[in-house]
């Protein structure tokens, strides 16, 4: 009896267990409401155990479109075990195993699910053999524009909004926020999806070639034209042309894309006749163009003739409830890519929460498609990051959550660091070398944080 009451796990021990599954452990009640989840739905879904537990079924399902092909009120209804793939809108594929637990009655009092990445089980039967009627799929994630806080909400309402207006729109925000995959998203949305998208990278073309590039040229037109040659109106023709980088458009080129964009049309190099122009357009800069405009350098017609609606994207450190799917998404993306299976310890994650990220989702995409290339193992540690995450003169001035001691908080960070670099590398000179610090420091750090510690 004693060795039986020996080995009985607590519940706070059981629960820890199934936190480390790889697995997705979930749990509902008969209210559709999820009673426990396990950490592995922040791999599936970029969202906490707190963040889901307690919160409805509909929440997640249809007001989020965190998943497909849902198959929980199936289960409900049928009582019986079923099985299905599913895709989540941070680009994940799962097989899920739902199996109902009924009470004396008969009716069902919780639905367990046992969740796994890209996985088959010919044990289960499948909901697609018994049930033939689904909800309609979520609206998939596109370009990766991934929306959890309420600024960008609001971002992507009103980009839904003139997705299906041919008037020019103007998208600002600093560097690597996503202003080209915002206009990715309203050209996916409006009724020229299935026409071309053309960029025109307005940095990138030399101001003698620019009227050629945009508008084309005939044979002979200037010394080198030997072929006649569509321009880039032409092949966006019925669908979207998105010139990024507007503010860098020459001078002589503002004019000529103004008439453009009055007239609907424009006139090959060389060429004498008119041709129209069937396009959507968008813009995009990271320059404040309102001061341009008043010193000069871009024209007032121009700007308020592309400012017809304007879309303020916000940077990433002021929509901080979106990086952890961010984060989780450009990691499922790369481990795919690649070929990997990385996961994130929880020390880095923490460290990755609390970096700045002044380069944005861009800065974002790089880092977390390093990590997936060179990391040591499948697991990510600390000393896999990029030193940069975390000097402290990198770290935003907002905790992860809650108000809490800066010094405490610098110091508790410090001290995950050290421990978890001493723990794989052991000597002082190889905590040095992880960390590019002296090995004098790296022995004053030691002292500090693994005092007593085995």
């Amino acid at each position: 009896m004693a060795k039986s009451e020996q080995s009985r796990l607590s519940f706070d021990e059981f629960t820890r267990l199934i936190d480390h599954m790889h697995d997705e452990v979930m749990i509902y009640d008969r209210q559709y409401r999820i009673v426990y989840v396990n950490n592995a739905c922040l791999r599936h879904y970029g969202y906490t155990q707190s963040e889901m537990i307690g919160k409805n079924f509909q929440h997640f399902s249809r007001e989020q479109n965190c998943w497909n092909n849902s198959v929980l009120p199936s289960v409900f209804k049928l009582k019986k075990p079923l099985s299905t793939i599913q895709e989540t809108y941070l680009g994940t594929q799962i097989f899920t195993i739902a199996t109902p637990l009924l009470d004396s009655k008969g009716e069902v009092e919780y639905v367990l699910m046992n969740v796994r990445d890209v996985a088959d089980d010919g044990t289960v039967q499948r909901m697609t053999d018994v049930v033939h009627e689904f909800e309609e799929s979520p609206d998939q994630v596109v370009g990766g524009v991934i929306c959890r806080s309420p600024v960008m909400e609001k971002v992507i309402a009103l980009a839904r909004q003139v997705s299906d207006l041919t008037s020019p729109c103007l998208l600002l925000g600093e560097t690597g926020c996503g202003k080209s995959m915002l206009a990715k998203y309203i050209h996916h949305n409006s009724p020229r999806k299935d026409a071309p998208f053309v960029v025109v990278n307005c940095a990138g073309i030399p101001s003698d070639l620019f009227e050629s590039e945009l508008f084309g040229h005939k044979r002979g037109a200037f010394s080198g034209a030997v072929t006649d040659k569509a321009g880039l109106f032409a092949e966006a023709e019925g669908g979207t042309l998105f010139l990024d980088e507007i503010s860098e458009l020459p001078l002589a080129m503002q004019a000529k894309l103004l008439h453009a964009l009055q007239e609907r049309e424009y006139r090959p190099v060389g060429e004498t006749r008119i041709r129209k122009a069937d396009v959507k357009f968008l813009a995009a800069t990271n320059r404040d163009l309102f001061s341009m405009v008043h010193s000069g350098a871009f024209r007032e017609d121009l700007y308020y003739r592309l400012n017809v609606f304007e879309i303020q994207i916000p940077s990433l450190r002021h929509r901080r409830e979106d990086l952890l799917p961010l984060i989780y998404y450009f990691l499922n993306q790369f481990n795919r890519q690649y070929r990997q299976h990385r996961q994130l310890s929880e020390e880095a994650l923490v460290i990755m929460q609390r970096y700045d990220w002044r380069g944005n989702v861009r800065e974002l995409s790089h880092v977390v498609e390093r990590l997936v290339v060179t990391a040591g193992g499948d697991r990510i540690l600390v000393e896999d990051l990029p030193a940069s995450l975390y000097e402290t003169n990198h770290f935003d001035n907002h905790p992860v959550a809650g108000q809490v001691d800066l010094k405490q908080a610098l110091d508790d960070l410090e001290g995950k660091i050290i421990r978890e670099v001493a723990r794989k590398n052991g000597s002082s000179r190889q905590v040095a070398a992880a960390l590019n610090i002296s090995q004098s420091k790296a022995v004053r750090l030691m002292r500090k944080y693994l005092a007593g510690s085995d």
